[in-house]
């Protein structure tokens, strides 16, 4: 079977852990986290990072920076993975749910401004497969209208939009460094505050609403209980794992796209003749290869299309239902009936996942490619 994901060890992980225990501090903040938030701050700019455990809890910690209280609306897509908006329901917001792109899953920033009201307060954008959202559409809204922006990088490490490193634009930003990722660290994640006015509260509230990181630079002679936070700090061991990846960062990126360009070599054809529908990424935005995703025709060939590659010995895999037709969703919305959101409804019933990790070979990815095209030669 060639799997759909295969994490990949660069060499230095186990070494690296053995380092963090050697130097008996394995908690948060140690050697190996300050290696990681100096790699980020330098490589991309960011203002300031800090490690989370995953990318969830970097959301989490978004929400509670911004304030987001009972009544607050935030507006995301709808095609996007349930911790996106669980971090804003859990501070008791209201989710706004916007359609995606025709051509892409990203949210249709055009379709935004329609659905502000003066109860919006934050904007969050998802860069799907790492492909960025039209952020300069965005950021002018958000100043228009006064409102947060927090960018769900989940899948955009190494990804930009023009010139500016995702992440690196909204006012908070949330990396997760699963193992389904780029750059994996098991479980993992960042959030990078990129208004420096939120950064020495960031600090507290990550550290359980106290301010201890302070204590430890000098800056105050006792640390107690200041705000509400709670722990969201990494292990020093999930660091050193996650350095030795980030070591390996332009190496495992440039095979990820090498693989993503013989995907879409292989099956251009296809495109051409509209019978599968290839990725589409805007002059704007660059191609981290987190991804290679197809699109088909309807529900019933996309199910076909899996069950033919399972039979090849090949793990192909959908993606996220649409939460505007969740049952949670549909719980809390009078009489339980949603509005369709017919892009992101589609991508719900046709978009199909293949196999994507560094050590696919190229007899692996011939197979797959000659596998799609043989089951599309009879349709």
């Amino acid at each position: 079977m060639i799997t759909f994901n295969k994490p990949y060890l660069t060499g230095n992980e186990t070494e690296y852990i053995k380092q963090a225990v050697q130097n008996l501090k394995i908690s948060g903040d140690g050697l190996f986290t300050k290696k990681c938030h100096s790699f980020f701050e330098n490589k991309y700019n960011f203002k300031k990072v800090l490690l989370t455990t995953s990318c969830t809890d970097a959301l989490e910690m978004a929400a509670i920076l911004l304030d987001i209280k009972p009544g607050d609306e935030v507006i995301a897509p709808a095609y996007t993975f349930v911790s996106t908006v669980n971090a804003f329901v859990l501070r008791g917001a209201k989710i706004v749910f916007v359609d995606s792109n025709t051509n892409n899953p990203n949210m249709d920033v055009d379709k935004i401004e329609a659905l502000i009201t003066p109860k919006t307060k934050v904007i969050v954008p998802v860069h799907y497969a790492g492909i960025s959202c039209d952020m300069d559409k965005l950021m002018l809204l958000a100043k228009k209208y006064n409102l947060f922006v927090v960018e769900d990088a989940a899948q955009a490490i190494d990804s930009f939009y023009k010139d500016k490193p995702l992440g690196s634009i909204g006012h908070l930003s949330a990396f997760s460094f699963h193992e389904t990722k780029n750059i994996i660290s098991g479980e993992g994640g960042m959030l990078v505050i990129n208004d420096g006015a939120l950064i020495d509260r960031a600090e507290i509230i990550r550290e359980k609403g106290t301010n201890r990181t302070a204590f430890f630079r000098g800056e105050v002679d006792k640390y107690g209980w200041v705000d509400i936070g709670s722990s969201f700090l990494p292990s020093d061991i999930i660091a050193a794992f996650l350095f030795s990846q980030l070591e390996n960062l332009d190496n495992i990126q440039k095979k990820r796209l090498a693989i993503w360009n013989e995907y879409y070599k292989g099956l251009k054809d296809l495109g051409t003749s509209n019978k599968l529908g290839l990725p589409q990424i805007p002059d704007y935005a660059s191609n981290n290869a987190h991804m290679f995703y197809v699109t088909c025709n309807s529900l019933s060939e996309r199910t076909e299309l899996i069950a033919h590659l399972k039979k090849d010995n090949i793990h192909a895999v959908f993606h996220y239902l649409s939460l505007n037709k969740s049952p949670y969703y549909l719980s809390t919305i009078e009489n339980g009936l949603s509005e369709d959101l017919i892009n992101a409804d589609k991508y719900t019933d046709t978009l199909v996942r293949l196999p994507m990790y560094y050590e696919l070979t190229e007899q692996d990815i011939q197979k797959i490619v000659s596998s799609i095209n043989n089951f599309y030669s009879n349709k």
